[in-house]
């Protein structure tokens, strides 16, 4: 597998990550229609100065936003999956840290199988924070 053309995102990348999630959620049956794109972009331009964003795609079609004070990965979206990049995002968030953790959706049982596979693993479940309606698994790597 070659390196995916994965690079730190910049203020241009904004309204792409908020599209690669709204096209993410369209895309998952299971998933509820919580917030327009245009909301989910405006999120993501207020957080932008205090998170580490990576990016991959030209056009962006992957994105991870970490928050390094909380040490939490707060987005792994990726509509380009089996290719190995959701893991090459991962190892970016990992490096330097010896702890993370993350939220996915109780249902998203793929994300959690692949989780596991890059050593993390359930700590609990987690009520839904609004405006999200489904329940979370709280997930941990320890290094």
């Amino acid at each position: 597998m070659a390196g995916a053309d994965i690079r730190r995102a910049t203020q241009d990348d904004i309204s792409a990550c908020g599209h690669v999630i709204s096209t993410w959620a369209a895309q998952t049956d299971w998933m509820p229609d919580e917030l327009p794109e245009e909301v989910m972009t405006a999120l993501i331009r207020e957080a932008f100065p205090s998170r580490k964003i990576w990016v991959a795609g030209d056009p962006v079609d992957c994105y991870m936003s970490v928050d390094p004070k909380e040490n939490k990965v707060g987005a792994l979206y990726c509509l380009r999956t089996g290719q190995g990049i959701g893991k090459q995002l991962l190892d970016k968030a990992k490096t330097g840290r010896d702890y993370l953790w993350l939220t996915t959706h109780e249902p998203n049982k793929s994300a959690q199988r692949f989780y596991r596979r890059e050593g993390f693993e359930a700590t609990g479940m987690e009520p839904p924070t609004p405006p999200e309606t489904l329940p979370v698994i709280r997930m941990e790597w320890r290094a």
